[in-house]
């Protein structure tokens, strides 16, 4: 079975397009370079697989990031998506307030997801704030469309260990995900028009229009709705078997896949540069008894030993580069 793979799809009759992704070695390497608590990899294996469906989608050679700052168990979670393919993904928690039985959502608790396209040094970023309030990413994710999009949007996340007989690690289970966009897109002017939102303060009243959702909407996101965890992290189902049975009688076509790959942006030399950027106080505050510096990267726990003469035979901080 193909996986690390994002598969594109259409469903014309029904006016919906969408991704699925379905994550294996990429994820298993991710979350357990970290060992982290299982729902909080749980949670982290859903944002990988959130911001491969979606920075996957970009045209250009920019970054997808998707990023949590909550007062939850889980304060702080970072997924970057280089495209077109590379992923990694970190996140910080606090053990003592994770409680048997939580769930990602509890353990994600309230605060903020930002949704962020980084097109590059020359051009402006694009940020989009969603509240979060104790929903889970998926409901998240589709809030985000629902408010700043303004696409009907249905998305369904999964992560989990599987059983394998041999995995590329050589491990009895390994970690996996897997998720699916469906967004509603017709073509023609009548059913892409929108009711206005609720204006929320209407004197006493005054009847509001109730927006009846598109026939073909109210299908796919019925079929959508039917997706179950397993089989979005199911090894022996493919993609393509997925989509066949949520959609066959309507007739599903899917695009060429697009890869995914675990790979961190961290280097020695984006290291040293980060460290040029201090003052030489910061610097001297940093080293260890030995008088070496040494840096541990988020995302991939890879440990760096810096020389403060190593710093210093740096010509010029040309730009603090981010790790």
């Amino acid at each position: 079975m193909a996986d690390d793979l994002v598969l594109p799809f259409a469903v014309e009759a029904l006016d919906l397009r969408g991704r699925v992704v379905r994550l294996g070695s990429s994820i298993d390497s991710i979350l357990t370079g970290h060992d982290y608590p299982v729902v909080v990899s749980d949670l982290l294996g859903q944002a990988v697989a959130l911001a491969s469906l979606l920075g996957s989608a970009l045209k250009f050679e920019g970054r997808f990031q998707v990023q949590a700052r909550t007062d939850g168990a889980v304060s702080m979670l970072v997924v970057d998506y280089e495209a077109p393919d590379r992923v990694r993904g970190y996140a910080h928690f606090d053990r003592a307030l994770l409680q048997p039985g939580m769930t990602p959502a509890d353990a994600l608790g309230r605060g903020q997801l930002g949704l962020t396209i980084d097109q590059g040094s020359n051009l402006s970023r694009y940020q989009g704030i969603v509240a979060l309030d104790g929903q889970g990413l998926e409901e998240a994710a589709q809030q985000y469309f629902r408010q700043s999009e303004q696409i009907p949007t249905r998305v369904r996340l999964a992560t989990g260990c599987v059983s394998l007989a041999a995995s590329s690690n050589g491990a009895d289970v390994m970690w996996r995900a897997g998720g699916l966009l469906a967004q509603f897109m017709p073509t023609s002017p009548e059913r892409q028009r929108r009711a206005d939102l609720h204006p929320g303060d209407a004197p006493e009243g005054v009847s509001i229009f109730d927006q009846i959702d598109d026939e073909s909407w109210v299908e796919a996101r019925a079929l959508v709705e039917t997706i179950e965890d397993h089989e979005l992290i199911d090894p022996t189902l493919s993609s393509e078997a997925l989509l066949y049975r949520l959609f066959h009688e309507n007739g599903v076509r899917v695009f060429d896949e697009e890869p995914v790959r675990a790979q961190c942006r961290c280097s020695r030399d984006r290291i040293l540069s980060m460290l040029k950027g201090f003052s030489p106080q910061q610097r001297t505050e940093m080293m260890a008894d030995d008088g070496m510096i040494g840096v541990t990267c988020d995302f991939c726990s890879k440990r760096y030993v810096i020389a403060p003469h190593d710093i210093e035979a740096l010509s010029s901080p040309e730009g603090v580069q981010s790790v």
